[in-house]
C-alpha cells in the first residue's frame, strides 16, 4: 500500500512505469492499493487501469454531521477532564465542519475558490480540542480558533477574504455562549441550537429526528438570503447537464456536426 500518493507527484510518472512493467498473471495474489487525495498530477492511465473507490463527505448538513458522530468512539466523552464542555463545543465543531463543507454549493457566494476540505481537519481539530480541554484549567478559545481557523482547515485556504470568513464562521461555535447558555440558539430562527448533554447515541438521534434538527438546511445558517438557494439550484442543476453531456459519444455525424 502507497499512501497518499498527492504528495509525491515527481514519484506518480515512475510508479506509473512500474506498474506498467508487472506482468499479469491471473494466478497471482499480488495486489497494489493506492491512496490520495484529488490531484491533477496523478497518472490518468493508473487511473483507467484501476478499481477505484473514493469517500466524499454526504450531501447536506444533517448528514455530514451524523457521518462525524458516527465515527467518534462512545468512550471519548468520558475520558476528557471537562465532559460539558467537550460535549457543546464538539456540537459547534462537528457544526463548523459541515457548514464550511456545505458553503461550496453556492459558489462564489460560498468560496470565492472551492475548497477540498477533508475528514483528516476534523479529525486533527476533534483531537486538538481534547487535547487543549485536559492541559488548561480554563477553555483557551483563542488558541483553539487560531488551530482550526488559520493552520487545520485555514491552511487549505489560499484566498485572503475566503480565510477571514473562515475566521468568521467560526467564531459563531467556538465561544463562551457555547457553554454558558443551555441550548444555545445558533440561529436567529431558533431552528439550530446546542442539544442538551447526552452520549454519542442521543446525538445522533437528535440530528436523525426531523423535528429537533431540520432535514433541509436553509440558507439562514449560513448566513445568507433566502434567494441563495436558487443559486444553489441552478449550479447543481448545471453540475448535472455537465456530468450528463460528458456521457454522451464524441462521433461526428455525415452533416458534420457532433
Amino acid at each position: 500500500m502507497l499512501q497518499n500518493c498527492h504528495l509525491a507527484p515527481s514519484f506518480m510518472p515512475a510508479l506509473d512505469g512500474i506498474l506498467e512493467a508487472i506482468e499479469k498473471n491471473d494466478q497471482s495474489t499480488f495486489r497494489i492499493w493506492l491512496t490520495t487525495m484529488p490531484s491533477d498530477k496523478f497518472p490518468v492511465t493508473i487511473v483507467q487501469n484501476a478499481v477505484k473507490v473514493t469517500s466524499e463527505p454526504p450531501k447536506g448538513l444533517k448528514n455530514n454531521m451524523i457521518q462525524s458522530y458516527m465515527g467518534f468512539s462512545s468512550s471519548m466523552f468520558d475520558d476528557c477532564k471537562k465532559p460539558v464542555q467537550l460535549r457543546r463545543l464538539l456540537w459547534g465543531l462537528c457544526f463548523f465542519n459541515a457548514l464550511i463543507i456545505e458553503r461550496r454549493k453556492f459558489g462564489p457566494l460560498g468560496w470565492n475558490i472551492r475548497y477540498e476540505f477533508s475528514a483528516s481537519d476534523l479529525r486533527i481539530s476533534k483531537d486538538q480540542l481534547i487535547q487543549f480541554l485536559n492541559h488548561y484549567d480554563f477553555v483557551n478559545y483563542d488558541a483553539l480558533k487560531y488551530m482550526v481557523a488559520q493552520a487545520n482547515y485555514g491552511g487549505r485556504v489560499t484566498d485572503t477574504n475566503d480565510r477571514i470568513t473562515i475566521a468568521v464562521i467560526l467564531e459563531d461555535f467556538y465561544n463562551e455562549k457555547m457553554i454558558s447558555e443551555p441550548n444555545h440558539k445558533l440561529s436567529e430562527s431558533g431552528k439550530y441550537y446546542v442539544p442538551s448533554d447526552g452520549s454519542k447515541q442521543d446525538y445522533i438521534d437528535f440530528l436523525k429526528d426531523p423535528t429537533t434538527f431540520p432535514t433541509e438546511a436553509t440558507p439562514e445558517i449560513f448566513g445568507m438570503h433566502d434567494n441563495a438557494a436558487i443559486t444553489a439550484a441552478i449550479n447543481d442543476t448545471n453540475n448535472l447537464m455537465d456530468t450528463l453531456l460528458t456521457l454522451q459519444p464524441r462521433s461526428v455525424g455525415t452533416g458534420g456536426k457532433t
